[in-house]
């Protein structure tokens, strides 16, 4: 699991907007099999957006059951091209070069997450579940024979495991990824309704100094955003305040989708930052 996040002073700049999230730290370029824009096509666009950071977090599903489905990343290739473009960070953009790793306990599954954070030390990971009880949970035969309660709260569990990863991660990722696809009338995923798991999710998260992802692609959840905003207001009253935000983009149409509406929601809820990771520090961006 590593070594906590080191937290930095509040960041700011003569070009940050009070009001608005200036870092979008979920998002895919074409190096994933599912991104639709290259890698200079993505960081073009979250200039012109006036982001000062865009992560580029590029999928790494090892485990059995997505090396079936998925093409993986070609991880050299990527590293490659964006340390290049990192070359052409100023002080008014970053591109940050990380991965979104598809937590398994599958042993081979963690040993190579863990050789690929040693080998090219990504400037930040996303840890994130995409695969519960054998199966994809964006996916039909995920839900299969399963009431909403059994599959969130299978989804759920494993998310409480993947805390624990051997390797070192920043961020939790769109907490609340099973509903996308569930085929229930009701999707969302409550708070009240899986009190104890959250409550356990979250706690730990806060313990360990990892970041909680507001993640905006979340159109089929039956949410705005993924976790909703009473998630959110219980991670803060559990005194939580490690917010990262996160379009999920796979092209340039959606980089910072949302962010407004996030913005708003979280200033409600008394949050005053959202974080940025990299190499294991976070810097505090000010909402206010």
């Amino acid at each position: 699991m590593g070594k906590r996040n080191k937290i930095l002073a509040f960041g700011r700049g003569a070009c940050y907007n009070s009001g608005m999230i200036v870092s979008d730290m979920h998002t895919h370029s074409s190096f994933s099999e599912d991104g639709r824009s290259t890698l200079t096509q993505m960081a073009e666009a979250g200039r012109s957006r006036g982001l000062r950071f865009l992560g580029v977090s590029e999928h790494l599903d090892v485990d059995p059951v997505s090396e079936k489905l998925f093409q993986p990343t070609d991880v050299p290739a990527y590293f490659s091209a964006a340390r290049e473009l990192q070359r052409e960070n100023g002080p008014s953009f970053t591109l940050l070069t990380g991965l979104e790793y598809g937590y398994s306990p599958d042993a081979h599954t963690l040993e190579t997450l863990l050789s690929v954070s040693e080998k090219y030390a990504p400037d930040f990971v996303v840890n994130s579940v995409h695969v519960a009880d054998g199966e994809e949970c964006s996916r039909a035969e995920y839900f299969r024979g399963k009431s909403k309660r059994q599959a969130y709260s299978a989804y759920l569990e494993q998310v409480l495991n993947s805390l624990d990863a051997p390797y070192f991660y920043d961020v939790i990722g769109h907490l609340g990824y099973v509903s996308r696809k569930a085929p229930y009338e009701d999707k969302t995923l409550r708070y009240e309704d899986f009190r104890d798991l959250l409550d356990e999710i979250l706690k730990k998260a806060i313990a360990r100094g990892k970041l909680l992802e507001v993640n905006t692609r979340s159109r089929l959840s039956g949410s705005p955003f993924l976790p909703g905003p009473d998630i959110l207001a219980r991670y803060r009253e559990l005194g939580g305040r490690l917010i990262s935000f996160g379009s999920d983009a796979h092209d340039v149409s959606f980089i910072a989708a949302g962010r407004e509406d996030v913005a708003a929601t979280l200033q409600e809820l008394g949050f005053d930052a959202v974080a940025v990771p990299a190499l294991g520090r976070v810097t505090l961006l000010p909402l206010k």
